[in-house]
């Protein structure tokens, strides 16, 4: 029988894996392409990945507009407003169906199982507002319907304010240098490198397919910060090739009680200081970048124990690098992301959420894409999460549990997508799990298999 902390860690698991489906991301809209009366291909090899104009909008504010504006100006000819005509907005539908290599277990019955099969219409519903607000102020607004939570609210947010200089001589500037400020809900979020969790491989997954139990704070996954926090930050874009960012982030938990109190999990204490830095080269048809982020965040665990006293403190140190090649009609991205994180958990031993004082977690991603005239291609990926034993941060449980108590997962996932037209996008994915929660068979101690998850995912996205 599983102890007081063992069933409190399961809980904390199982309400993790029920948050996945309501963090399934989405990005590219048309509302851009209102704006600026470019397509879509301007910003974006094969959305929502960016291509490096695409990082220039965005590090620039959102601003850049070829539409008529409504204008106020004083008497001192200072401009009070400049607003669009048309406001830059967009929907957003995806479509899916899932299917598992062996059925999930009944989530009431025990010893059932559930129908094997999931078909989501929708799976996620999104409205933007994506562009210019005022002179050097732009958005990216997202609120989404979530198809598996049944619930509608705030997505994926970043808003900005930027102010450009030049040096050298008037007529020829020999360097330039953007300052900006960003207001975003979650880390990484106003990354413009396909490399962070937030824009990162894959683009799309399942909501209802298994996932493994725990990632790095700065990863998309189970335990990750996600938008469970709000934050501002100051950044530096110098000659179009360097890249510093500063921000600092609070607990912003999503429908949660307010204040929040001991019925939350996982609560920034205080303010966590982000930051990233960031080479990119250019060169013909080239780009190539090469950087480092991470994150220092004090979290209360919650799960009924107050959010007082001691906390855990996790370090995430990350690398990655990212390549492409945009031709007339080949297109190729490769992309690299390493994430180490310490973790010293003075409040969840205690509190027996986890055995060991000190834990660690890595992270390794790989991805290769290539498409032909933004038309058809596909990517191959690779994934591995190795880390610390803890019998009691990773414990045995059906389906999410780990029978070895640990979180070591690894796995590829392979995709094919074809685009009738550059705003639609229809996807057959492919996640094969090697590893599962440590384990390759019998990972939960219930007889399910490591690629028993594996999952055959059918998308369509479309966005107008």
């Amino acid at each position: 029988m599983p102890t007081l902390g063992c069933r409190r860690a399961m809980y904390r698991w199982v309400g993790a894996l029920v948050f996945l489906g309501f963090t399934v991301p989405s990005w590219a809209v048309p509302s851009f392409a209102r704006q600026t009366g470019m397509a879509c291909a301007a910003c974006h090899t094969v959305f929502p990945e960016l291509t490096p104009f695409g990082r220039e909008f965005k590090l620039n504010g959102y601003v850049l507009d070829n539409i008529k504006q409504i204008k106020g100006i004083t008497t001192e000819n200072r401009e009070t407003l400049a607003l669009n005509s048309i406001p830059p907005i967009s929907l957003m539908l995806q479509i899916s169906y899932t299917h598992t290599g062996a059925a999930l277990p009944d989530s009431a019955v025990s010893g059932a199982l559930a129908k094997d099969g999931d078909f989501l219409f929708p799976q996620q519903a999104s409205f933007f507002y994506a562009g210019k607000i005022a002179d050097g102020f732009g958005a990216f607004v997202q609120l989404t319907y979530d198809g598996v939570g049944d619930s509608f609210g705030f997505d994926n947010t970043d808003l900005r304010y930027t102010r450009h200089f030049t040096f050298g001589p008037e007529e020829s500037p020999t360097h330039n240098l953007t300052l900006g400020v960003t207001v975003n809900n979650s880390p990484t979020v106003q990354d413009v490198w396909n490399t962070t969790a937030a824009w990162g491989f894959p683009y799309s997954l399942s909501a209802t397919s298994p996932s493994p139990i725990t990632s790095a704070k700065l990863d998309s996954g189970a335990g990750g910060i996600g938008q469970n926090a709000g934050g501002v930050g100051v950044y530096a874009w110098f000659d179009n090739s360097l890249y510093a960012e500063v921000s600092l982030y609070a607990a912003a938990i999503r429908g949660g009680a307010h204040p929040l109190d001991s019925t939350q999990s996982d609560v920034i204490h205080g303010v966590s200081p982000y930051w990233r830095l960031a080479y990119e080269y250019r060169w013909d048809r080239n780009s190539a970048t090469i950087g480092t982020y991470g994150i220092v965040a004090n979290e209360h665990p919650g799960h009924g124990t107050p959010l007082s006293g001691p906390t855990d403190k996790y370090t995430d140190t990350a690398a990655d690098a990212q390549y492409q090649f945009i031709g007339e009609d080949h297109l190729v991205t490769v992309l690299a992301t390493y994430i180490h994180e310490t973790q010293k958990l003075d409040a969840s031993v205690p509190d027996a959420f986890a055995a060991n004082s000190g834990n660690s977690l890595n992270t390794v991603k790989l991805t290769a894409e290539y498409y032909y005239q933004r038309s058809i291609g596909g990517s191959l990926g690779f994934f591995n999460i190795t880390g610390s034993t803890d019998a009691l941060l990773y414990p045995q449980a059906v389906l999410v549990g780990s029978l070895a108590n640990n979180p070591d997962s690894r796995g590829y996932v392979a995709e094919v997508n074809y685009l009738p037209w550059l705003n639609t996008k229809l996807q057959l994915q492919y996640v094969r799990y090697s590893k599962f929660n440590g384990l390759s068979s019998n990972y939960d101690g219930a007889g399910r298999n490591a690629s028993d998850n594996d999952t055959l995912y059918l998308l369509g996205w479309v966005n107008f």
